[in-house]
């Protein structure tokens, strides 16, 4: 198991921190196929589009190739992890254990981690206990403690860390890492100095992925000066230690601070002494010279990425649109997508949102219409998130009725949709404000038809009640029909809205 493809500091690091590798399903995962298995390996690939199942291409291959090598079946159940995958992961695991080849401990524990992603931590946990005694060793302890931080099961985390403990199985980084990412996920940054501790007292070396969670539990607590010190015990420790993601996580506290000089240092020590040949890291150095307003080097960048691979994948668009919204550089942003849309082999409804959103907050309908009307023409993507941005837009600019054309196109295209809460937050403070209570009533028909009804709504309608001044007899009934849970603050209003 291995940490190589974690990245980025902050709270996105201790999300992420995990022996998987971080999904990019946006990428072709093809384009990272080794030439020994870019035969099964693509076919594995494809089956999203092509439909089928694992076990039909593995037995058609084996058909064909007469043999399919346990390193080759690992490699594929790599790559497809690497993009989140976890279904056909696992399914390939499945696979071999039919065909009784022999797990490794490393193995066991892969499965177990497949296991947790695609069918919940429930189903790991019986895993783990259905595991024979000699397979309930470090790995598969390991994977399970990953997985109890990943769901922020705290009580279960620390449960099994002592009995892990108990039976001496602490005997690296691993799961003193996912502890402290765990208390970073629960908010719980001062927690993580004591834990570094247990490093000293155990005798175990940190890893790189150590000093970032620390300096990010200190950048958190808004210390500055302890984010100094972890980065002068990493210049005293291991050269392996200080990693691209190292610098990226240091320049991301720093841009937070508003240190834009330390923070472009670490980039061009970056470049200059540990660049590695992944887009990644271009991806980050264009974001964070964003996030310091530097211009010229995000398209010094982008122009440097473009040079070291072949192709420039939808995810790098993402970034560099991203980047120049930051900048408000709309001429840039429009050559930009137009380029993306010029040469895309997929269309990916998230740049075209993206371009809706930069246009509208500026007040460039016609341009954000624009987009959407191509976007429709290409994609078969639903339309919705973008249709949101129009919703909010023409609330604020109080053309209700344009907002709920959008909303009802909408509800048309994907009946399975619910608008997210900052959307509904929107309508409703529309409501509020110019006191409408019917088409707050009307509104919430709509929720209602998605199966987006819910406490939230409901007191939101309460308050636009009381800001036009109207009562409801009936609301106790409706809520009571709906199966809404009557807290203290819906109560409280109930007593306005419906009086007995």
């Amino acid at each position: 198991m291995s940490f190589s493809r974690l990245i980025s500091g902050g709270k996105w690091l201790a999300q992420k921190l995990s022996p998987s590798t971080t999904a990019k399903a946006t990428q072709t995962a093809v384009e990272v196929a080794a030439p020994t298995r870019r035969t099964l390996f693509s076919r594995l690939s494809a089956l999203r589009a092509t439909g089928g199942t694992v076990s039909e291409v593995l037995n058609d291959y084996e058909m064909e190739e007469k043999m399919i090598r346990k390193d080759e079946l690992k490699r594929c159940v790599k790559g497809l992890r690497n993009y989140g995958r976890y279904q056909h992961s696992l399914e390939i695991m499945d696979w071999m254990e039919r065909r009784n080849i022999q797990f490794s401990d490393g193995d066991y524990a892969v499965r177990l981690d497949l296991i947790a992603k695609a069918n919940g931590i429930g189903a790991a946990k019986d895993y783990f206990k259905s595991l024979p005694p000699r397979a309930k060793n470090k790995y598969t302890s390991c994977a399970l403690l990953n997985s109890y931080c990943n769901n922020l099961m705290k009580d279960e985390a620390f449960a099994l860390f002592k009995q892990m403990d108990e039976l001496n199985l602490i005997d690296s980084c691993l799961p003193l890492n996912n502890l402290m990412g765990l208390y970073l996920k629960l908010g719980q940054p001062e927690k993580l100095p004591r834990l570094a501790d247990e490093f000293v007292r155990r005798n175990i070396s940190r890893s790189c992925f150590t000093y970032i969670l620390l300096m990010q539990s200190y950048a958190d607590l808004n210390d500055m000066e302890g984010v100094e010190r972890v980065v002068e015990e990493l210049s005293n420790d291991v050269e392996e230690n200080t990693i691209w993601t190292t610098y990226t996580t240091l320049a991301s506290i720093y841009v937070k601070a508003g240190q834009f000089e330390k923070a472009e240092a670490c980039l061009k020590k970056l470049e200059r002494d540990k660049m590695p040949r992944k887009r990644e890291a271009y991806h980050f150095l264009i974001s964070l010279y964003a996030g310091i307003s530097n211009r010229a080097e995000v398209y010094r960048v982008w122009e440097a990425m473009k040079r070291a691979f072949p192709t420039v994948p939808n995810t790098s668009y993402h970034i560099m649109i991203q980047a120049l919204a930051k900048l408000k550089d709309f001429e840039g942003l429009k050559k930009c997508f137009e380029d993306w849309e010029s040469s895309c082999s997929l269309y990916d409804m998230r740049l075209a949102t993206r371009m809706i959103s930069c246009y509208l907050s500026e007040d460039m309908l016609e341009e954000a219409e624009l987009v959407l009307d191509r976007a429709m023409k290409r994609s078969e993507d639903p339309f919705a998130t973008a249709r949101e941005r129009f919703m909010v837009y023409f609330l604020k600019k109080l053309r209700f009725d344009l907002a709920l054309k959008h909303m009802e196109a909408a509800v048309t295209e994907n009946r399975d949709w619910r608008p997210w809460p900052q959307t509904t937050a929107a309508f409703f403070d529309y409501f509020m404000d110019e006191g409408d209570v019917d088409a707050a009533e009307e509104f919430c028909k709509i929720l209602k038809g998605s199966g987006s009804l819910d406490s939230r709504a409901y007191h939101s309608l309460l308050k636009t009640y009381i800001a036009a001044g109207k009562v409801a007899p009936d609301m106790r009934r409706r809520l009571e029909e709906d199966g809404i849970e009557l807290s203290q603050e819906l109560q409280d209003l109930l007593v306005t809205v419906c009086p007995d």
